[in-house]
Formats: C-alpha cells, structure tokens, sequence
C-alpha cells in the first residue's frame, strides 16, 4: 500500500485524479486537502466532499487548504479555469444529481469549512476538533512531535506563529496541519500529491521546517521542454498561480517529482473512454462521462493539436506516485522565476536553479519521457472498474 495526502483545486482532472487513486487497490488515501485554483478553496472542498459521497467514500477526511496565493489576500477564479472546468469545476454537473435516491438535501449541505482563526493556535485539542476522523486520529503527532517514530525538537513558540498565519490563509489552517501531521506521522512512507499551486505545501514547509527532509512531494506543475499553457505560452498554471510558494519548494530541499507538461500532455484521454464509463450502466459512470465531455469540447475547442483527446495532468502525477516506473525521470535542481523582465525572464517560468547548477545532490527529478499507452489504458480501466463496483 502506498500512503497518500492529496492536495487539490478540484476541476475536472483533479476529479479525476481522485478518482483514480479510489480505484487503485495499492492506494491508501488518508486525506484530501481542498485549494484554490481551477476554483475557490471552498468550492473545492465541497466538490471534494460531493465526489467522495457519490464514490461511497466519506470516511476520507477532507480538509480547506490556503484559500489565496502566498502573495495575494485575495483570489478569483480566472476566464480560462472557468472554460476549462466549468463554473463548479466539475462540467458544470452536479454529483448529487448522480445519487441513488437523492433527496432535495444538497450532497454538500453538511459540509462544514468555517472555522474560526481565533481557535486555530491554541490547543492540540481544539485542532483536532476540525479534522477528527477515525483515520485521522489513528496518527495524530501534535503531542509528540515526531517523524516516523523518531522524535524531534521543535519550537513550540514559532510553531504556533507558523499555524497562526496558516489560519489567516485557510480561514481554519486544517488543511496546511494535516500536510504536517502526515509527514511527521510516516516521513517518506507517505507522499503528498499537488495537483494545484504549491501555496499549501509551502505553508507547510514554513510551518514546520523538520519536515523537509522526510517529504516526498509529486506534483502536477511546470513545464521544462515545452511551451506552457497560460497566456504567456511560456508558464503553467499551477506554478503560475504562486511562483513564490513553487519557488520556496523547489529551494527547500525537499524532494519533489515533477510532472509536467512534458509528458502530460502525452497522456491523453478519449471520448471513447467516456463512452466506456457510461456503458458501465452506473450512475457513477454517467456523471463521470456527462462531466469529461465539458473538459474534451474544451480542449478541442482551444487547440487542434488537442482533437487526439484531451490531457490527462493531474491523474498522471497521482498514477507517478503510486507507480513511478510510468515515467522516466531528469534529476536537476529546480527553481522559478518570481520575476519578469529586467534580467528575471517570465514570472512563473520553471527553470534549472543556477545557484545549485554544480550542486551534485539533486532534489527535483522532472519527468521528461512517460509510458503513455500503459497510463492510459490503466487509467481508462481503473475507472470503469470503479463506475461498475
């Protein structure tokens, strides 16, 4: 089994991602962690919380991650998120429409995401009062500080300031602990999968340092070789959201597999697997396909080169961290530009870091080539195999 936190700005390949890691036997989610990006942090968590309901999977705890960029107070959902995913992130379709025996009860009415920063750096307790859940509570560490049984020094003071500006982030910081509580609990015996900007994983770092060296980070962001896919053509979205929070990761030290452009616009899905989703018969099967056409027409409709089928991003960094052999990997010290012009270059571009260029450990590995025919396949049949269980 493979421990995973997934931390997500829930559109519709973030769905689908989740998706994936439900159906995948070796995959122990411990959580979700709900971001914003494709939409609002709190959109998110509910579509986080409507899928989970509709897959039979409330027992995973969803918690609200960061809910603006590191250097912003503020954020909107931008056009083209909105072109790509729909106005809810999900194809403009509603997964309670999708429940046997619905009722006019929203699947989403009992989600619960306001908390109060007030609470937030007082007690143990009271932290565990916004994310207790069965398998939450089985590895909660705020108490004894440590990382994979090994016990740790940490400054309690700074720690509580770092949780308290968590909380000014996230409304309740839930999400931003949960990243640090896993990492202590587990160390690199659980990796945190990011398939929307780094804000959460970078509050995390901030908030707890002694969990660098035990974190195994894969993210779904960057582009090395190939153009990006914002305005600029030269930046993607995800690091373009928070080139500060990407930078201050990819510096860490932290170890992090990136999947980027480069190979997920390689991995492309079909309407012939939509089609074979909703002949699965299933409820589940039908919001899926009725919820994928949106992100097809789409893509179809931005980019000829996207008429083959559309890109799978994020469910392959979720497929890279259960299995690692899909793609083939470039060990580089990376950085981003936080910057453009007068010698910075663009503002969210993903580069070598040309202070660590001669720096013989490597703490970023960018996939570059990827077994697409394997992914696709397995993704396609993973999924049918869900909508029919």
């Amino acid at each position: 089994m493979t421990r995973l936190v997934l931390d997500v700005d829930t559109g519709i390949d973030d769905t689908l991602a989740l998706c994936y890691l439900l159906a995948s036997p070796e995959a122990e989610l411990l959580g979700v962690v709900g971001t914003y990006g494709n939409v609002t942090a709190r959109d998110s968590v509910c579509n986080n919380h409507a899928v989970l309901r509709l897959f039979g999977r409330e027992d995973i705890p969803v918690m609200l991650g960061c809910e603006a960029p590191s250097w912003a107070d503020l954020f909107e959902v931008d056009a083209g998120c909105a072109r790509f995913h729909g106005s809810n992130g999900l194809g403009n379709v509603d997964p309670a429409d999708y429940l046997d025996g619905r009722t006019d009860d929203a699947a989403t009415d009992d989600v619960a995401i306001d908390g109060d920063a007030d609470d937030i750096a007082g007690t143990a307790a009271s932290m565990d009062t916004t994310v207790a859940r069965p398998s939450v509570a089985a590895f909660r560490t705020r108490l004894t500080k440590s990382v994979g049984g090994e016990r740790i020094d940490v400054d309690a003071a700074a720690e509580s300031t770092a949780l308290a500006d968590a909380a000014a982030a996230s409304r309740d910081g839930a999400g931003v602990r949960f990243i640090v509580d896993s990492v202590r609990a587990y160390g690199r015996d659980v990796t945190v999968v990011a398939t929307g900007p780094l804000t959460d994983v970078d509050a995390a770092i901030r908030l707890a340092p002694d969990i660098v060296p035990h974190l195994r980070l894969v993210i779904m962001g960057g582009s090395l070789t190939q153009e990006g896919n914002c305005y600029d053509l030269i930046c993607e979205t995800n690091i373009f959201q928070d080139p500060e929070a990407a930078n201050r990761v990819f510096r860490s030290g932290a170890d992090v597999t990136m999947i980027s452009l480069d190979v997920t616009h390689q991995c492309l899905m079909t309407r012939d697997d939509a089609d074979l989703w909703r002949a699965t018969g299933t409820r589940r099967g039908a919001f899926l396909a009725d919820m994928v056409r949106f992100y097809i027409d789409a893509n179809e409709a931005s980019d000829p080169i996207f008429l083959a089928g559309s890109p799978l991003h994020d469910p392959l960094a979720a497929a890279v961290a259960l299995d690692p052999t899909l793609v083939g990997l470039f060990d580089v010290n990376m950085m981003t530009e936080t910057a453009t012009g007068n010698g910075h270059g663009f503002r969210g571009r993903t580069i070598g870091d040309p202070t660590r260029l001669r720096d013989p450990h490597k703490t970023a590995h960018v996939a570059l080539t990827v077994d697409a025919p394997c992914f696709t396949a397995r993704f396609r049949d993973r999924l049918a195999g869900l909508c029919a269980a």
